[in-house]
C-alpha cells in the first residue's frame, strides 16, 4: 500500500489557532484538526490546501510557506504524508464549515487543543514546528508534470 498525500493549514490568530471539530472515524469521538484533507488527482498541494480550508472552515486561505512534511502511520492502518502549510485567512472570526463532516470551527490555544483532543499527533506537531519557526518556500513544490 502506498502513501496517501494530504495537506493541512496552520492559521494563527493572536495566540489561538483555527481548528475544525470533526468525528474520529475509529473512536467516533469529537476531535480537533487543522483544516486538512486529501490532494485530489491532478490537483497541486497548494490548490488542495486552499480548497480544503474553504470546504472545512469557509475561509480563504493564502499559504505563505511550508512548515514541513509529516509521514504518519495512522491507527486506521493507512499511511499518510501530510504537507503542512502556514498562512493567513481573511475573516477568520467568521469561520463556518462548508463540509457536513465538520461540526464547528474554533479558535483555540495549544492548551485547549491538547485538552479537547487532537485527531492525530500531527496536529500539535505541526503547530509546534510553526512555533519553532520552521519554514520552507512554497517554490519547493514543483508543478504537476503530465507525461501520460
Amino acid at each position: 500500500m502506498g502513501w496517501t498525500l494530504t495537506v493541512a493549514a496552520v492559521i494563527r490568530h493572536g495566540n489561538r489557532y483555527l481548528v475544525v471539530e470533526e468525528r474520529d472515524k475509529t473512536t467516533l469521538k469529537p476531535v480537533l484538526n487543522q483544516p486538512a484533507g486529501h490532494v485530489d488527482p491532478g490537483e497541486s498541494a497548494i490548490d488542495a490546501v486552499i480548497r480544503e480550508t474553504w470546504e472545512e472552515a469557509g475561509v480563504r486561505f493564502t499559504p505563505s510557506h511550508i512548515i514541513g512534511l509529516y509521514p504518519l502511520m495512522a491507527k486506521n492502518g493507512k499511511d499518510y504524508l501530510r504537507i503542512c502549510f502556514a498562512g493567513e485567512a481573511a475573516d477568520i472570526e467568521n469561520a463556518r464549515p462548508q463540509d457536513t463532516d465538520i461540526f464547528a470551527c474554533h479558535l483555540k490555544t495549544i492548551a485547549e487543543i491538547e485538552a479537547f483532543g487532537p485527531r492525530s499527533s500531527l496536529v500539535l506537531e505541526c503547530i509546534a514546528d510553526f512555533e519553532r519557526g520552521l519554514q520552507a518556500p512554497l517554490s519547493l513544490l514543483r508543478s504537476i508534470q503530465n507525461d501520460r
